[in-house]
């Protein structure tokens, strides 16, 4: 750890800047429960958005009010228009409306932007800040300044940049923001722009970076270290284009790798947490190798890696998962050794693998993963091929074989139909079931059989089903790897594989795997027996 104690202010802007991501569309109540979880985490200042621009904001400024935080809600907002009033300017009276003690006002620093975008002169801008800045104050608000583009502001003109900083804080700005807003500045450059500031103006400075040069992090961290004590990003790294500064990112390595204190620092055991909470609200699928939050980050799959993890975790981690709520995972795969089977048998709860079983269990992930297998991300197969590696117990029921046909009526809707012959004991089911496409139709119908005798499968259903082409070159012929995720209620959800050139029969042998581990999981009963081969049939009508 480098550093000192200094105290940071946090900033987030996912409600409003993090929105502005294609793809992302948040209804009223998805931000107040964006905003509840940012605030039980600790965030000084959470940006709700600019009520300005639509009313959904507005509307949502008006009911966080009678929401109790302990985070400062913040509105957004431009200064007032080219040679408009300040107090006519719709703009800002919306901001006012928003009635928030703190508003953030966004002003240009660039001359092209000046001429460009606002269309107006020099020193008009420099009006347009100080008098939208003063009257914000006079209103009795707490003014944060954003200084938009003005790293690129003080390339083109330098003296200029700095002179709507000064504007700013002649109008009585609390903080004075400086804002990479094209992402496409350099680390050296950023701390060079903001000691100066810091050193030529007496208000507090903060940091506000974009991703486009994959920087925005680095950035941020570079004005942190030369004086910057307000930094400004969004959650998961959400924003326009490639997004804003990651304050999933950012924050870990400010407080762990560099000491710096905030009020989150105290809740970085729930970052993680928060991550995926984020993502699923904003339906994004979380990024797996993410830094400190992603499923990937603290995830083993050499087995040399591994061997060394299970002595000193320091040896390839460069902080323990729970400092940010993570968990270390070892993956089974074909460059896995025994040291990722001993790993993971002991978080099965499975202590008995002998070397003798271990040696013949890599054996067989390995020769099964040259066939397209991946046991990954199908960790309840891979626990089912562990047990049956050992050669004793009974499974739930064997799989005798099925037959599947699917026809196109009449109407043009097509029709499917399985039949399944299972063994359950020493009694043999022969049931059929239709469904909405022959996959689901092998699931009713194997359902069908099982339940009589089983009656908790009624509470196991599909959650997800994904199917992957392994290796294309072979056309509509090529092998097919399919993953199902079951579920059985609340928090309880396993995943299993099934690989074929036969999209049904990979389907297939992952429900088999899908309802045997489920009922492994009800009775506790190791299935260990290795399954029959299917007899299969598949006729298209």
């Amino acid at each position: 750890m480098v550093g000192g104690a200094q105290e940071l202010w946090i900033y987030d802007t996912t409600l409003r800047d993090g929105t502005q991501q294609v793809g992302i569309s948040l209804s009223l109540r998805d931000k107040l429960k964006l905003l509840e979880r940012l605030d039980d985490f600790g965030v000084d200042y959470v940006e709700g958005g600019w009520p300005g621009s639509n009313r959904k904001d507005l509307e949502f400024f008006a009911q966080a009010a009678a929401l109790r935080l302990h985070t400062r809600l913040v509105a957004f907002g431009a200064t007032r228009r080219a040679h408009t009033a300040v107090e006519r300017d719709s703009s800002i009276e919306a901001l006012l409306a928003a009635q928030t003690p703190t508003v953030t006002v966004f002003g240009k620093s660039w001359d092209l932007h000046v001429h460009e975008a606002l269309g107006t002169t020099l020193e008009e801008n420099l009006a347009m800040i100080r008098e939208t800045v003063a009257y914000l104050k006079a209103q009795g608000k707490v003014v944060i300044y954003d200084a938009e583009h003005f790293f690129d502001g003080a390339a083109s003109d330098h003296t200029y940049a700095l002179e709507t900083l000064a504007a700013a804080t002649e109008g009585g700005a609390d903080w004075l923001v400086l804002c990479d807003s094209n992402g496409g500045s350099f680390p050296e450059v950023v701390a060079e722009r903001t000691r100066e500031v810091v050193q030529v103006f007496d208000r507090p400075v903060g940091i506000h970076t974009h991703d486009d040069g994959g920087l925005g992090v680095a950035n941020a961290i570079a004005a942190v270290r030369v004086g910057a004590r307000q930094v400004q990003g969004t959650i998961n790294g959400y924003g326009e284009r490639c997004g804003n500064a990651n304050l999933c990112t950012l924050l870990p390595n400010l407080v762990l790798k560099y000491g710096y204190q905030c009020r989150a620092a105290e809740h970085l055991g729930s970052l993680t947490s928060l991550s995926h909470v984020v993502s699923e609200i904003c339906n994004m699928p979380p990024v797996v190798g993410a830094p400190f939050v992603g499923p990937n980050a603290f995830a083993h799959k050499g087995g040399i890696h591994v061997s060394a993890v299970n002595r000193n975790p320091r040896t390839y981690e460069h902080i323990t998962p729970e400092a940010v709520g993570n968990d270390r995972k070892v993956v089974v795969s074909e460059l896995s050794g025994k040291s990722n089977l001993v790993y993971k048998a002991k978080e099965l709860g499975i202590d008995w693998l002998t070397t003798e079983a271990r040696n013949r269990l890599l054996e067989r992930v390995k020769e099964l993963e040259y066939l397209g297998y991946q046991f990954e991300g199908a960790e309840a197969s891979f626990e089912l091929l562990a047990r049956r590696t050992m050669g004793s117990g009974d499974c739930f029921f064997a799989p005798l074989g099925y037959l599947v046909q699917v026809r196109r009526a009449e109407d043009g809707v097509p029709e499917s139909e399985a039949n399944v012959r299972l063994r359950v004991g020493g009694e043999l089911f022969h049931t059929a079931a239709s469904g909405d496409g022959p996959v689901n139709a092998l699931d009713r119908a194997l359902r069908k059989a099982l339940v009589a005798s089983y009656p908790e499968i009624a509470r196991m259903h599909l959650e997800d089903y994904k199917v992957r082409v392994i290796d294309g070159k072979d056309g509509t012929a090529s092998r097919v790897r399919v993953l199902i995720t079951t579920g059985s209620g609340g928090d309880a959800f396993w995943t299993t594989v099934g690989v074929s050139d036969n999209i049904l029969d990979a389907s297939w042998l992952a429900l088999i795997d899908s309802l045997e581990y489920g009922l492994w999981r009800e009775h506790g009963a190791a299935p260990v027996v290795p399954l029959e081969v299917p007899q299969t049939s598949v006729q298209n009508g």
